[in-house]
This record gives C-alpha cells, sequence and structure tokens, in this order.
C-alpha cells in the first residue's frame, strides 16, 4: 500500500480527520491555526473555518454541529452559520495545558484529554467524559500528552495513549443505561520506542484491529485486538498523526516542524487506499 498527497495545506498540526457520512465529507483540522477544513469526497470541493483559539479537536454532533475542544474548554460549532456556543467551564489545569486529543464515545460522550505544552512535559494531563448535560468529568490522570483515543467495534474496549511515553492502554468500557462510560481495568496494549513510531492519533477498523499514527517514525502502525504489531506502512510524511477510515480509503492527517524542507510534504493530508472498513463511527448526544 502506498499513501498519496491529496491537500498540500502545511498544517503546523493537521490532525483529528473525521469521516462526515451524512455530508460525504472528511473533516481534519490544524491545531495551532484553530482551522477546520472539509474535503467533499464526491466532488473535491474544499473549504476552511478558523474559530478564535486553537483546536485540539472535534466530534460530530446527532445536531449537525460538531462538539470542539478549544484550549481549555469545549463548544458547540455550526458549520453552517458559523456560531460558537459555550458548552463546558475551563479545565482546571496548569496554564501550559490545553486540551489534545477527543472523540465522541459509543455512549454518545464527547471524550477528551489533555497535553503539556510546557518543555520538559509533565504529567499532569487528564482525561475527561464531557456528557451531553454539559458536565466534564475526569476520568483519569497522569498523562504529558493523552492522545490514541479509539474504541473496539461492539464498544466495550477503549483504547488511550500518551504520545510522549510511547504507550497504549486498553480499559474495558461499560454500556448500558446507569453505568455508561465506566473504565476499569487498565492494561498496557503497547509499547512503542521513536523509531517505532510513537503512539499519536487512532482509528479503529472494523475487525477490532487498531491503527496508531507513529508519530516519530513516519509509519502507520496496525495492532491486532491481542496487541501484536501485524503491520507497518511506511507513508511519505514524516510525522503522520491520526489515521481515519472513509467506506473505501484511509486518509490521515500529518505535522510540519517548523525547520521542513520547502519542498517536505509535512503538514498535508494524505489517503491510503486499503481494503479495511472502519469500525462505526459514534455521534455526540446533544438531541
Amino acid at each position: 500500500m502506498s499513501a498519496e498527497l491529496v491537500w498540500d495545506l502545511k498544517c503546523g498540526t493537521g490532525e483529528c480527520p473525521t469521516w462526515d457520512a451524512a455530508h460525504n465529507r472528511l473533516l481534519f483540522c490544524d491545531i495551532p491555526a484553530g482551522t477546520i477544513y472539509a474535503l467533499s469526497l464526491a466532488s473535491g470541493e474544499r473549504r476552511s473555518w478558523t474559530l478564535p483559539d486553537v483546536v485540539g479537536s472535534f466530534g460530530l454532533c446527532a445536531s449537525g454541529r460538531l462538539i470542539v475542544a478549544l484550549r481549555r474548554r469545549v463548544v458547540f460549532f455550526d458549520l453552517e452559520t458559523g456560531a460558537i456556543t459555550d458548552f463546558t467551564d475551563s479545565i482546571d489545569e496548569p496554564e501550559s495545558n490545553r486540551l489534545n486529543d477527543g472523540k465522541v464515545g459509543p455512549d454518545g460522550s464527547f471524550w477528551v484529554g489533555s497535553m503539556d505544552e510546557a518543555t520538559p512535559r509533565q504529567a499532569t494531563g487528564n482525561l475527561y467524559r464531557v456528557t451531553p448535560d454539559g458536565r466534564m468529568v475526569k476520568k483519569a490522570s497522569g498523562y504529558k500528552v493523552s492522545n490514541g483515543l479509539a474504541w473496539s467495534p461492539d464498544g466495550r474496549v477503549m483504547y488511550h495513549s500518551c504520545s510522549t511515553q510511547g504507550l497504549v492502554w486498553t480499559w474495558d468500557f461499560r454500556l448500558g443505561d446507569h453505568d455508561a462510560g465506566e473504565i476499569t481495568n487498565q492494561r498496557v496494549f503497547a509499547q512503542l520506542s521513536d523509531q517505532q513510531g510513537r503512539p499519536d492519533g487512532a482509528a479503529m477498523d472494523a475487525q477490532g484491529y487498531y491503527w496508531s499514527a507513529g508519530v516519530s517514525g513516519g509509519h502507520l502502525n496496525r495492532f491486532a485486538p491481542d496487541g501484536m504489531l501485524v503491520a507497518t506502512i511506511a507513508v511519505p510524511a514524516a510525522h503522520p498523526t491520526m489515521p481515519c477510515f472513509t467506506p473505501d480509503t484511509l486518509y490521515f492527517t500529518s505535522l510540519r516542524q517548523p525547520d521542513a524542507a520547502a519542498d517536505s510534504l509535512d503538514g498535508g493530508l494524505f489517503r491510503l487506499h486499503t481494503h479495511h472498513a472502519g469500525a462505526p463511527i459514534p455521534v455526540f448526544a446533544d438531541v
């Protein structure tokens, strides 16, 4: 399999590619630019919206809006009107922290983690569950860069990583009327070196295999449900950040270092034709 450049944006940190089936488009963002992009998979039309803050991540809502993690709070964003609606309070974390990787879980809540931007990074990041009634509940802590959220196709296993530590964990994930969103039995799923590709954003395929962007290794890693690394796919971006499945294609974003060569493809959006399908993409239960 070989990847091709689709959109040469030279993003500072391209992230959060999300398949929007209702509009047959791929959404993604450039975190430091605070910009959300849309690529129509039918017409190739390209659009963008810039928010007044960094955009760490976002998810689809049942209402058609996006739920968006800004630097220190979560808001709703309407792509049709451009309206931003406040949703949560600001996180109570050190000033050097911001919200990072986030996804809607099978419980209909938005799960989002935080990270430390200081040098050296400290393990002051947390993982939150943002519920449809606006509560932001801390579920785990002690991360330098919270990342890699994904769920098994049946929704009963949650995957989560710390990019700086190179660790991916799994948790048992509860679904139900009274205990939805409870996470228990944390265990190490994989540990990756810089050369192997420290774990950044992730996606789940329909077979239950976990795809991790090896941000330090220039490739994508595919793991079996038991944690075995079954495939390593070299890509033309030195720093891939997150994969995402559409019906017949895998897309992934990338980041661009300040000293990147002018002809570097880093920071672009790429696609990779694969026979693997993605797991279902939940939406935030705001209606």
